[in-house]
């Protein structure tokens, strides 16, 4: 077979196999003869090459281009475009084929559902096996022959095709089968601390300051590989080429010092909006380090690896270095799980956390609205599927019918791209005060399939871009606990303002006059403590009560927010005032109480609650301020009538009287005195009645639940998760209005 590969093919920059072209054609060894190179011919060619080569399969016992019927009467043809046997014997003998793979363009998204052709010809011909490829990605399931064939249930994604030699031991094929994309995710994951340890070791930086480094690192790759003239993966070769390119080119007026420091000077233009960069910031690793890096994340092309292996992959990295080795805080993934889940996001709402951190909550929201979009499409593909080609697919092979089937496909296709784009770009915001967050946080976000563009590095209590106030219908968030603002420090700074004048023209035009107006918060305040912007500052400047007033604002009427908050919050005497002040703005919707070893991981002792709430809509706003003001006026009579009582206003008449003995005089000051002694105290004791009072009449409904296992222990282990079962009895209440 090796000499057959050196004849027709040949080695491209990337050391991949490719067909030899001549007079525009190519040789398809599976079938001994010349074709015409089309894209779709050249990509076939080329895999089936990497079978042959990488996995070990021979051309006897593979063919490509071959129909095969379902069992059912009347049903149409599948076609496959190539098709693996366990062994020459059962290809021979017709018996079931054991892999299936259909070819894309390399211009195409890979979609399991658009691949009706290979999809039903793998559960037709009972494979064990389903692989979709396009050149750029690889997509490899296995076939559940117990679920109902077609729907994308029966087709579980797994790491990898297994190699020839592997598939004949029932046991060993078995193991592999049980192996999930997950496992791809961990190579990845590894690979991030392989090079995490490289900058530690060659450059001697700190755990903090080689995690920057790699950030800056991954910017760069991911910008190369988005860019569409740029070729492929982000290579060491690719960056000697270019570098040679660029020292050959370069002009006086170029300022970077080095190729790579021009790299990172176009990403922070790129992301300059942003402002998760300073304007001197430069690459502090050496140039040796930097191609060190770069040739170990060569095998990954970040925009073409698939969203949940990145995802996945990155997040492990950044849990294991920043919990381990950077003490940094985060939320566990079980809470932010049962956060979203209840408070349940949706398309066209828009969605913020002030304190972003690594972008768990928002991360979980996308994906979560991503998921749900996704799904509606490939329901209606399965069911364009049935209208088109039957119940039986009976007219799978009928041309007329597959080119109406593929331009409704690709109508659909676009519809479905343009929701995520609206989702990717319009609907997902983030701050965060820590410039290391602000990128962690947008790094992952783009890991998980993009949506950083409402990213920014800001303080969370400040308004920024299109973060301000009555904006959002759900926001997410773990505020930090324990910071003081006071009643002089710290202030709005004259760096919280946004000066881009060009972006803000564009704002204005976005959001219409209300923006203008919300960058007052910041532009009017400059050199005013930040405590003082908020009416909760009366009382109180720990920043998790600052942050629920924050949130609050952020919140349109009738916005829904979940919040992590210290116990002592929700019940400590010292924070009354600020409690009620709450309480006149939202609906409490539920606590749940969780048990102290659920931060403990993290390095938090402080034992917390989950706050939910539903900012009231105007109606509600009315109402309640309508019954505190009876219920004042109710309390202001009782107070009158002690008064009256009393005979005060009597006593104080007669102390005007100059006509009036000394003695009597005395007396009465005394009797005043006492009375209006009593009168505070019974003031004070009424002031006690007014909220009780208002609860009573605008009476509703607060949900408590008192957890002791959250699905994670003190040290950081999975344990049972309780969460999952309120999540279930919640939603069979109507909770959210």
């Amino acid at each position: 077979m090796q000499e057959i590969l050196n004849q027709y093919f040949k080695r491209d920059e990337k050391n991949e196999l490719v067909p030899i072209e001549e007079n525009g054609k190519i040789f398809a060894i599976l079938k001994n003869k010349w074709l015409e190179a089309k894209p779709e011919e050249i990509i076939r060619q080329k895999f089936i090459a990497k079978l042959i080569e990488e996995y070990g399969y021979v051309s006897e016992q593979m063919a490509q281009e071959v129909k095969v019927s379902n069992s059912k009467r009347g049903s149409g043809k599948a076609q496959a475009d190539i098709v693996v046997w366990k062994t020459k014997e059962d290809k021979i003998n017709q018996k079931n084929a054991f892999l299936v793979i259909e070819c894309k363009a390399p211009t195409i998204k890979l979609k399991l559902e658009d691949c009706y052709q290979g999809m039903n010809y793998a559960t037709w011909s009972r494979a064990k096996i389903f692989a979709i490829y396009n050149d750029n990605e690889m997509q490899v399931y296995k076939i559940d022959e117990s679920k109902i064939p077609i729907l994308s249930d029966s087709f579980k994604p797994i790491n990898d095709i297994p190699k020839a030699n592997e598939i004949l031991d029932e046991n060993k094929l078995e193991k592999f089968l049980q192996k999930t994309k997950e496992f791809k995710g961990d190579e990845f994951a590894r690979l991030l601390h392989k090079c995490h340890n490289i900058i530690r070791n060659n450059d001697k930086l700190s755990p903090e300051a080689a995690f920057d480094e790699i950030s800056k690192v991954l910017f760069i790759k991911i910008m190369y590989e988005r860019s569409p003239k740029q070729e492929g993966i982000f290579s060491l070769q690719q960056f000697k080429k270019l570098k040679s390119a660029w020292e050959l080119a370069r002009g006086k007026s170029d300022k970077a010092e080095s190729y790579m420091q021009k790299l990172f000077e176009d990403v922070k233009e790129e992301f300059k909006n942003d402002g998760i960069f300073e304007d001197n910031e430069k690459i502090k690793l050496k140039e040796s380090t930097f191609e060190a890096i770069v040739k170990e994340l060569e095998i990954y092309n970040l925009t073409k690896t698939g969203a949940d292996v990145k995802g996945i992959a990155f997040e492990k990295f950044l849990s294991k270095t920043f919990r381990g080795q950077l003490g940094q805080f985060f939320t566990p993934r079980t809470i932010v799980d049962f956060m979203v889940d209840f408070i349940n996001p949706k398309e066209n709402e828009l969605i913020c956390d002030p304190c972003v951190g690594s972008g768990g909550f928002i991360i979980k929201a996308f994906e979560k609205i991503k998921e749900n979009i996704e799904n509606e499409y490939k329901f209606k593909k399965f069911e364009l599927q049935k209208k088109i080609f039957g119940e039986n697919q009976e007219y799978l092979d009928n041309k007329e019918k597959q080119k109406e089937f593929e331009k409704i496909l690709s109508k659909l296709n676009n519809e479905e791209q343009m929701r995520l784009k609206q989702l990717s770009c319009c609907a997902i915001y983030g701050t965060d005060a820590n410039p290391r967050m602000a990128r962690v946080a947008k790094i992952n976000m783009i890991m998980h399939g993009d949506g950083h563009s409402g990213i920014h590095h800001h303080d969370g209590l400040l308004n920024i871009n299109g973060i301000f106030r009555n904006r959002f219908d759900v926001i997410l968030t773990n505020p930090p606990f324990g910071i003081t603002y006071n009643n002089d420090l710290p202030k709005v700074q004259e760096d919280d303002k946004f000066k881009d004048e060009r972006l803000i023209e564009e704002y204005k035009k976005k959001y219409g006059e209300i923006y203008e107006e919300e960058l007052k918060q910041v532009t009017d305040n400059i050199g005013k403590p930040i405590r003082n912007l908020f009416e909760v500052g009366k009382y109180t400047g720990k920043s998790e009560v600052l942050f629920i007033e924050r949130c609050l604002d952020l919140l349109k009427p009738k916005g829904r927010m979940g919040i992590v908050l210290p116990e002592g919050v929700l019940n400590s005497s010292d924070l009354e005032k600020a409690r009620e002040l709450f309480e006149g703005r939202a609906k409490i919707k539920l606590i749940v109480s969780l048990p102290d070893e659920v931060f403990l991981s993290a390095g938090a002792t402080v034992k917390t609650s989950l706050v939910f709430l539903q900012k009231y809509s105007e109606e509600e706003k009315n109402e309640f301020e309508k019954i505190k003001q009876e219920c004042e006026n109710e309390l202001k009579e009782k107070l009158k009538i002690y008064e009256k009582e009393n005979q005060l206003s009597i006593i104080k008449k007669n102390l005007r009287n100059k006509k009036l003995e000394k003695e009597i005089k005395e007396k009465l000051r005394k009797n005043k005195k006492e009375i209006e002694k009593e009168l505070k105290q019974l003031y004070k004791y009424l002031e006690t009645k007014l909220m009780p009072c208002v609860r009573e009449n605008f009476d509703y409904e607060i949900l408590v639940a008192d957890i002791k296992k959250a699905g994670i222990t003190s040290t950081g282990d999975m344990t049972d998760n309780e969460l999952i079962e309120l999540l279930k009895e919640l939603k069979s209440i109507k909770v959210w209005e």
